[in-house]
């Protein structure tokens, strides 16, 4: 593994560590952060798309859908929000919302894979594997670069997380969200302690003479540095996942124990306590926010589940002096339509997947906080102002973390690869 005293930023870091909270399946911009008033001008009206179809769900008899939500101005820089959120809405303040962004694909494991590891094609690093890869691990005993998933993984599966062709020590590490967050924390009954530092210091010799033999294979040494944390996390993730010493007010902050935001806000909590020990990225998972149909019904219900928890993670870091040096990102794979499609013969007011236009949000180290960047058209169809792909954020949040992308490269394959594949910008209007 590789330490954090053995690594160093290429620059002067903003943040030291990324809470990625990932809302998988495509939140809609147009009933969350981009209000789109000419969206009720056209609602209902019918209209045919052909020659720009992205998909064959969007292409055909097609009709435009206001948001069945109202928006405010909030906080003192006057951020747009829908009214469902209730608690998020007291932290604008602290968020730079940014709604240039676009993607390449419109199917859920291209869009996330490419959200995620750079490729739409998977097999890449995660963004997580990236940064725990050039800056090392703040806590031997954790890992550093920790997945909270949803019971069922998102599509494509642990490949969002994988360490694609970087040394397997740099994969993210899923915990369960039900049961015991890691299988076999605790040694087979009848293993102490003591037998089971033997057999593994017995394990790590034999590793060690085969590494001699194979000095190229990093496989190996990743093999060995595996089992080593293995072993240190059954003394400390006990103590992290553990909430019992957390006081009634602040479960109470984060929803946990209301069936409607307990899931997610124990992933929230959790988060917090991971990079508070030591750990460099941690992603967490909502959803399923792919709302074709009733979005009224089902991005309420959603938003309902994560806005007391993310609000509450946001608080919480400030109270505690780490917001200003942790990196907090809010996004999903892409965006959606501003129309719809006949759905079983009528219409159901909800939206298709559209890559060209989407809302994501930062907070934290060296963000602008308080203000909005970018702009999408009238009906939120696309991104007009500071329109940036997808490889930009990447590379922005590598520098966040003070990283160049540039220079943080794997040879591989027979080429220098990095996580933007050939290269990006700093969005340097997100910057404070």
């Amino acid at each position: 593994m590789v330490h954090a005293e053995e690594s160093e930023p290429h620059h002067v870091a903003k943040a030291k560590r990324c809470i990625f909270l990932m809302m998988e399946g495509g939140p809609s911009h147009l009933d969350t952060f981009d209000p789109k008033p000419e969206l009720a001008n056209q609602h209902l009206k019918a209209f045919t798309r052909s020659g720009e179809m992205e998909s064959a769900m969007s292409s055909g008899k097609r009709y435009f859908v206001k948001s069945p939500f109202d928006f405010v101005k909030a906080g003192q820089c006057g951020a747009d929000i829908s009214t469902p959120w209730v608690h998020l809405k007291e932290m604008v303040d602290e968020i730079c919302f940014y709604r240039g962004a676009q993607v390449e694909s419109v199917n859920h494991p291209t869009a996330c894979y490419q959200l995620n590891t750079g490729n739409q094609f998977g097999g890449d690093p995660a963004v997580g594997s990236w940064v725990t890869y050039g800056l090392g691990s703040a806590n031997d005993n954790l890992p550093g670069f920790v997945v909270l998933p949803r019971t069922s993984y998102p599509q494509g599966g642990a490949g969002n997380w994988s360490n694609g062709f970087l040394p397997a020590n740099f994969q993210g590490t899923p915990l369960r969200s039900e049961g015991s967050p890691v299988l076999d924390l605790a040694p087979p009954s009848g293993i102490t302690k003591a037998r089971q530092r033997i057999n593994l210091d017995l394990l790590a010799e034999l590793n060690r003479q085969h590494l001699q033999t194979h000095p190229t294979r990093s496989d190996l040494a990743a093999r060995m540095d595996s089992y080593e944390l293995a072993y240190s996390m059954q003394t400390e993730v006990p103590g992290v996942i553990d909430l019992d010493g957390e006081s009634s007010q602040t479960l109470d902050a984060y929803g946990i124990g209301d069936a409607k935001t307990d899931a997610f806000g124990r992933k929230c909590l959790l988060a917090r306590r991971l990079v508070e020990k030591g750990v460099r990225f941690v992603q967490a998972y909502a959803g399923n926010w792919d709302s074709h149909d009733y979005i009224e019904k089902a991005h309420g219900s959603l938003i309902r589940s994560v806005d007391k928890p993310i609000a509450a993670l946001l608080r919480d870091l400030k109270q505690r002096d780490m917001l200003k040096d942790t990196l907090v990102v809010w996004c999903g794979e892409f965006g959606r339509t501003p129309d719809n499609g006949l759905r079983g013969g009528g219409q159901s007011y909800g939206r298709d997947h559209n890559a060209k236009a989407m809302t994501m949000w930062f907070a934290g180290g060296g963000i602008r906080a308080g203000h909005t960047v970018g702009a999408t058209d009238e009906i939120g169809s696309e991104a007009v102002e500071c329109v940036h792909h997808i490889r930009d954020v990447h590379v922005t949040l590598l520098h966040l973390l003070g990283l160049d992308d540039n220079r943080l490269t794997y040879y591989h394959a027979g080429r220098h690869k990095q996580l933007s594949q050939f290269g990006g910008s700093v969005i340097k209007e997100l910057l404070a």
